[in-house]
């Protein structure tokens, strides 16, 4: 197939995945409306499903072909780019305020499981196994998941609940909505699967480059529009809570499905990825409580958006 139909068919997979992503959650926001479900409760679930859906869909189809660099570098890609662009593109637009506390326990959490990750990745406590994230640690990472919604829903506890809002959608352009989101995620899905597979094998770059750059880049566009309208309305809590929301959510939830689908097979040459993502995790939370207290601001996002391109410049060029 020419080199332009793939990269096209790549373009519209990642198309229906974003407006996948979008008929859905508007399909099921709609639905949870009619049946007066707080607004609170369709944020914790259905909205957050939503913006992750891209990475779960993916994930899912690349696990079950057993395309393990593209499972792991599309999870530990999108965080990076959650992170080291989308974070800092938003603070460049307007400089980041940490007003939650809870955003101060949770950028650490993000920390430790990225670390907890690299630990079960590594099998640090079986030296001489296969290097591999097994259905056992997928259902560890699960269980803290678990524990994670148990934290969330308990910090939700103290806000006061939002007006309840009706909807006027017909029953039957709800569904549709839903029914077309799905099916926009799954063949989008399939189309960054298959097609990101040829192109990396086309241009002779390894699977693991092409998950880390173009597919977690792809996957990760609802949080980048997310974050950057929230940064222009200057949202800051919005923007954090977006980014460490969601790179918790691709380590507890996308990535224990992937491996209960099927064994990853776990590469060491990840590992960098892994260091970068928690010291860049790291970096965070010591800016916030250095210069101007509670900031992310400009010079500190410059930092984290100049280092991440100039490393995947060099990681791209390396694998030539």
């Amino acid at each position: 197939m020419p080199i332009v139909l793939t990269i096209l068919l790549i373009l519209v997979g990642f198309a229906l995945l974003i407006f996948g992503a979008e008929w859905l959650v508007s399909g099921a926001s709609a639905l949870a409306r009619k049946y007066n479900i707080s607004e609170l409760a369709i944020g914790l679930t259905i909205v957050a499903f939503g913006t992750s859906a891209p990475e779960l869909v993916v994930n899912a189809v690349a696990s079950f072909d057993g395309h393990a660099d593209i499972v792991l570098g599309n999870i530990i890609g999108s965080n990076n780019f959650n992170l080291f662009i989308i974070l800092a593109v938003a603070a460049l637009i307007y400089p980041i305020r940490v007003q939650s506390t809870s955003a101060w326990r949770e950028v650490p959490m993000s920390f430790a499981i990225t670390l907890l990750f690299l630990v079960l990745a590594n099998d640090i406590f079986s030296p001489d196994a296969t290097l591999t994230v097994s259905r056992l640690d997928g259902l560890v990472l699960l269980a803290l998941f678990g524990g994670f919604l148990w934290y969330v829903a308990t910090q939700m506890k103290n806000e006061p609940e939002k007006e309840k809002l009706p909807t006027t959608q017909s029953t039957g352009k709800i569904w549709l909505l839903i029914i077309a989101g799905l099916a926009g995620l799954v063949i989008g899905g399939k189309l960054v699967v298959d097609y990101g597979v040829e192109l990396a094998t086309y241009m002779g770059i390894s699977e693991k480059i092409i998950g880390l750059t173009i597919i977690a880049a792809g996957t990760s566009l609802p949080e980048l529009v997310t974050a950057i309208v929230a940064a222009l309305k200057k949202k800051s809590d919005i923007v954090i809570g977006n980014v460490i929301g969601s790179n918790i959510f691709n380590l507890l939830l996308i990535l224990p499905v992937s491996s209960l689908i099927r064994p990853i097979a776990y590469s060491p040459a990840f590992n960098t990825e892994l260091i970068i993502l928690s010291a860049g995790t790291l970096f965070l939370f010591i800016s916030m409580l250095t210069g101007k207290r509670k900031h992310l601001d400009r010079w500190e996002a410059a930092i984290l958006l100049g280092f991440y391109l100039s490393y995947t410049v060099y990681m791209i060029l390396d694998n030539f």
